[in-house]
């Protein structure tokens, strides 16, 4: 690898699955705002919705999601009460104007859930929400959580696409993250759900973590692939302990260092190309044929909180505590605390108390810097047909880094500005170098790769 390159293996930059990114958010988008903001939707708009479970009964180690760890049900029975009260009141908004086209069970663990609360809040949503037909109804799945009665309560929910956390299957590296789950496990959920009629499964997996090597990497991923997953993610352990304390009871002695994590990602993403996957982005993977493979392919490919996706929609609503929604005006996110949250959307109240509102300049940048983490490249007429004068300056920046950059990370081929093969694994550092908030703000992020 060359120099300049291996250099960027340190640096630590946004994720970027919105722009402008969450450390940017402020109190001024607050409950007041939120509502303006859905009162604004117009007929005929198609929506996606964000349920976000914010409990689990272990918590893991390496988790950086907004969740807590209970070992009794009824805070999960009062949450529920919350949330529906919080559908009830977006539905009172939206409902006429807008239709679902696709719903994403996040957390947390939504499947620590019992059976009858998940039949009951598909229930609700369906009551609450106008459906579109062959909505896409996407569920996050901790192997350990699940029994015959679980998988009967998602399929009865009308569940399209499973996808289960596998992070890597090395007991050491188990142990080391309290994720202990076996590979039979896991592979009964995958039965499970192909049993009864889920269309598409996804596996997550980790590289970067506490133990991994190479080999313990391609080990985790050679078994994955007899599964034969639909879609794949192979995302980079992100160490914030300032963030998330419970990583503090990872040893930082215990985790590879940058060198090491490269030669993981580029070993494991070989590995699932040569079983035929086609490779999505910075770090997703699908089957050809598979509606994600499609969009990259026309164009198509979006990113939003839960990274790479086929859906359109431009407004998708947050539901749940911490839990954050993008308008056509910005992004406004829900009160973090369970407890703060309830008491929000009692009586009809909505819960969000920070965001932001995009300016015109956030629309170019961002349209930039999901372009670049999708396809890698922009059109520059396509940039100006779009935004027209602000277009314009932005070309004239991205310009600079195609001429100065030593690394040469960025080329103006025909009318595009494209990244090259070799630097696409450092594509957030690229496209950090558009983000205007990034030199100036004080938030710390993870490593780049």
């Amino acid at each position: 690898m060359r120099p300049e390159l291996a250099a960027r293996l340190g640096e630590n930059v946004p994720r970027y699955t919105s722009y402008p990114t969450a450390p940017h958010f402020h109190p001024g988008v607050d409950a007041a705002v939120q509502k303006g903001w859905l009162e604004s939707l117009e007929g005929g708009d198609e929506i996606s919705l964000y349920l976000h479970i914010p409990y689990c009964d272990r918590l893991c180690w390496f988790c950086a999601c907004h969740t807590k760890q209970t070992r009794h049900y009824e805070p999960v029975t009062a949450f529920l009460r919350s949330l529906y009260a919080e559908i009830a009141t977006i539905a009172g908004h939206v409902r006429g104007k807008a239709s679902v086209r696709a719903i994403h069970f996040g957390g947390g663990s939504p499947t620590m859930l019992k059976p009858e609360d998940m039949v009951a809040l598909g229930t609700v949503l369906r009551d609450n929400f106008d459906f579109l037909p062959n909505t896409k109804i996407s569920v996050e799945i901790d192997p350990n959580d699940m029994d015959d009665a679980r998988l009967d309560a998602l399929a009865e929910i009308g569940m399209t696409r499973a996808s289960l956390g596998v992070q890597d299957f090395d007991p050491k590296v188990q142990k080391a993250i309290n994720r202990e789950q076996s590979f039979l496990q896991t592979k009964t959920v995958v039965d499970g759900v192909r049993s009864r009629g889920v269309e598409s499964v996804n596996l997550d997996l980790l590289y970067g973590l506490p133990h991994q090597t190479r080999e313990s990497v391609c080990s985790t991923l050679a078994q994955a692939l007899t599964l034969e997953p639909d879609r794949m993610a192979l995302f980079g352990y992100a160490h914030v302990p300032w963030f998330k304390k419970h990583q503090t009871m990872i040893d930082e002695a215990w985790l590879p260092g940058p060198t090491e994590r490269f030669a993981q990602s580029q070993l494991a993403a070989r590995a699932i190309v040569d079983k035929g996957y086609e490779a999505i982005g910075l770090d997703h993977f699908a089957k050809p044929g598979d509606a994600l493979a499609l969009a990259s392919h026309t164009g198509a490919l979006h990113r939003n909180f839960q990274g790479y996706t086929e859906d359109r929609c431009e407004t998708l609503i947050g539901l749940g505590p911490s839990s954050i929604s993008r308008f056509r005006q910005g992004y406004a996110q829900n009160m973090p605390s369970t407890a703060e949250y309830g008491r929000m959307v009692a009586n009809g109240g909505l819960a969000a108390v920070r965001g932001i509102a995009f300016s015109d300049d956030d629309r170019v940048r961002g349209w930039i810097i999901e372009r670049l983490m999708c396809d890698f490249a922009f059109s520059a007429i396509d940039l100006v047909e779009r935004f027209g004068e602000a277009g314009q300056k932005l070309l004239i920046q991205a310009s600079s880094i195609a001429v100065q950059d030593p690394a040469r990370v960025l080329e103006l081929q025909g009318d595009s500005f494209v990244v090259l093969a070799k630097s696409r694994p450092f594509v957030r550092s690229i496209a950090a170098k558009f983000d205007k908030y990034f030199e100036s703000g004080t938030a710390r992020h993870s490593v780049a790769v």
